[in-house]
């Protein structure tokens, strides 16, 4: 059964409190107002959301469900799975949401992955995502090399994107975007890698859309950077555009864009080799080419800007050291105070590291819901979101 719908399990009604560098507090620049429950049910790891609003003002959440293996008897439950699927709920004031999720999409060669939406201002909306086959040990041994192998002999088939152009009712697809040269890995049917990301989309003020993908770049080390596929067709085709990160030893991964009041597009980067710092690059030309990457000054990912009414930039990213949790910063409107921003702490009550990528979308021109996944105490992996009041 699904045990709990829209549950509020913790109230708070005083403002957030925001940690300075120097330790000491200042003035809020957010109210944190409640935390809720958008969907639990103890027999699924949910977990991945990405949320956007229709035109209609509903709000569309999408996130990734597969089976709790522990339910079967297994001792533990992966990332990655032959039936994780993606599926929606949908809410009209961010805190009452549907009960029973609705499927988008299920690969028909494996399990989907991180679900990432982007609504487009023709209407359509956009989803990409990636999948992994599960393979037997005999098919295994047959394939073309090199491929990426994960648990349970899984192989990565790479990403894809769907489509629905009647508000998330239905969906079409998938749309396979390019291989880009960087990527050395196959698929299982020993082509190249269509291009794959988890992270925001971004549709430019030119009506262009922006995709940070990552690549498999070596395989020794094995490490990943990140590049730039620009679509001037609403994304039904793709053409590679520069590099956004790459470093001989460091990866950056799961990126997500944001574009500027000035037309900067800026990449937000999750890193690995780097103690989790978070990390970012700049491009002041379109996209044509980035400025160096560098590190922000603090830990924590993926992350997820979303535009403010007054510009501000409601930057927020999941925080897997103690105390584990969510957390976030306002930074100005061109996002050149990030390593000055005050940080916010939304949760600090995550049970273990299984948690985070967090995903905003403004409710009003005064509150904004954050969303992401969530545990409590190793409890059931949910979706949970805070409400924040703006100041």
């Amino acid at each position: 059964m699904i045990y709990s719908l829209c549950l509020y399990f913790l109230l708070l009604q005083v403002p957030a409190i925001v940690a300075t560098p120097t330790g000491k507090s200042s003035p809020a620049v957010v109210s944190k107002v409640k935390d809720i429950i958008i969907y639990e049910d103890s027999r699924f790891h949910a977990a991945f959301p990405s949320v956007i609003k229709l035109p209609n003002g509903e709000l569309l959440l999408a996130f990734r469900r597969a089976p709790e293996r522990k339910m079967f008897g297994e001792k533990s439950t992966n990332h990655v799975d032959p039936n994780s699927y993606l599926v929606n709920v949908r809410s009209r004031d961010g805190e009452t949401w549907s009960p029973d999720p609705q499927l988008m999409y299920a690969h028909p060669f494996g399990g989907s992955q991180d679900p990432c939406l982007l609504q487009l201002r023709n209407g359509e909306i956009l989803c990409a995502s990636y999948g992994w086959a599960f393979l037997r040990p005999n098919g295994l041994s047959n394939l073309r090399q090199p491929v990426f192998q994960n648990q349970n002999g899984s192989v990565f088939l790479g990403g894809y994107l769907i489509r629905s152009d009647d508000g998330g009712i239905s969906w079409k697809g998938p749309e396979y975007p390019p291989h880009i040269a960087p990527e050395v890995n196959l698929d299982p049917f020993g082509k190249p890698v269509p291009a794959y990301n988890r992270g925001a989309m971004c549709e430019g003020k030119d009506g262009r859309i922006f995709w940070a993908v990552a690549a498999n770049d070596s395989l020794s080390p094995r490490k990943t950077s990140v590049h730039l596929l620009i679509s001037e067709d609403k994304g039904k085709h793709w053409k590679y555009s520069n590099s956004i990160a790459v470093d001989s030893l460091a990866s950056f991964n799961e990126t997500s864009l944001y574009e500027t009041p000035k037309g900067h597009l800026i990449a937000f980067l999750r890193t690995a080799g780097l103690d989790d710092q978070a990390c970012m690059a700049r491009s002041t030309d379109g996209g044509k080419t980035f400025e160096p990457w560098q590190k922000m000054g603090f830990q924590g990912h993926p992350l997820h800007a979303l535009r403010l009414p007054d510009n501000r930039v409601l930057l927020t990213y999941g925080y897997r050291h103690k105390p584990l949790g969510i957390r976030a910063r306002v930074l100005n409107a061109e996002c050149t105070d990030f390593a000055t921003a005050p940080e916010i702490i939304l949760r600090d009550d995550g049970g273990t590291t299984d948690l985070g990528y967090p995903w905003a979308v403004p409710l009003d021109n005064k509150r904004v819901l954050v969303v992401y996944y969530f545990n409590i105490a190793d409890g059931p992996r949910h979706i949970a979101g805070t409400i924040l009041e703006l100041n």
